[in-house]
């Protein structure tokens, strides 16, 4: 597998490209999870069931750019920002057309987005404010977050295929905010499955610092099924 580097819009993206990509698989990446990267693409692009184009795009401020709203974080004292729109926004208007046009991919070519924890939480939010995604892997997301089990409740997503994954022992701490995880990320698998979404709820082996590329790997893997299959 061989890493390219293109300049979008002041971000360096890393794209692990295919020769014939039937799907575009999009990650926003925070610097704590560089070191991975190579593991995580080289397992999705071995094992998937068709040619998939890899592209990921930096995250500078993780608690910033990612979360949807203003919000209290479960350590520290400082609060979540509100920049996802804005990061969503860029994905939309700058990364996604110069794919498109510096790549030469077909404009119905389906797109995929993921991530991991904060970045799982971005992704999906992101599945309810556009149906430009396939499908969306939400692996191990900040469920947690003040305002998303009232969120969910209220709104319907537009994206058909939703990967939702845990760690078995993600909720067993002290921490009040993180505790609740496990209740809320069943809940929102219910809720998707009342939606009429296509939803798996895969619960990983371990805590919610365990194998985060292979989890990663394996929602974006389920995705590509599913899109295959279409």
């Amino acid at each position: 597998m061989t890493w390219e580097t293109i300049e979008i819009a002041g971000k360096i993206c890393r794209i692990a490209a295919a020769d014939s990509p039937v799907c575009v698989l999009i990650q926003p990446t925070g610097e704590h999870e560089q070191a991975h990267l190579t593991e995580e693409a080289g397992q999705i692009l071995q094992h998937a069931s068709c040619e998939a184009l890899f592209v990921s795009f930096p995250i500078a401020d993780w608690d910033q750019e990612l979360s949807p709203w203003h919000a209290r974080q479960a350590f520290g004292e400082e609060s979540f920002g509100s920049g996802a729109g804005a990061t969503l926004q860029w994905i939309l208007e700058k990364l996604l057309p110069a794919l498109r046009s510096q790549l030469h991919l077909p404009e119905n070519i389906p797109y995929i987005l993921g991530g991991y924890s904060l970045a799982g939480l971005f992704s999906l939010w992101a599945a309810y404010q556009t149906d430009v995604f396939a499908a969306v892997a939400a692996c191990s997301p900040s469920v947690w977050i003040d305002g998303w089990a009232e969120y969910a409740a209220l709104y319907r997503p537009k994206t058909p295929h939703i990967y939702l994954s845990l760690g078995t022992k993600e909720h067993k701490t002290r921490n009040p905010l993180l505790r609740t995880v496990k209740e809320r990320i069943t809940e929102q698998e219910e809720l998707l499955r009342q939606g009429g979404v296509d939803t798996v709820l895969e619960w990983n082996t371990g805590n919610h610092f365990q194998e985060n590329a292979a989890r990663t790997a394996k929602g974006f893997l389920w995705c590509i099924k599913q899109v295959e299959e279409c």
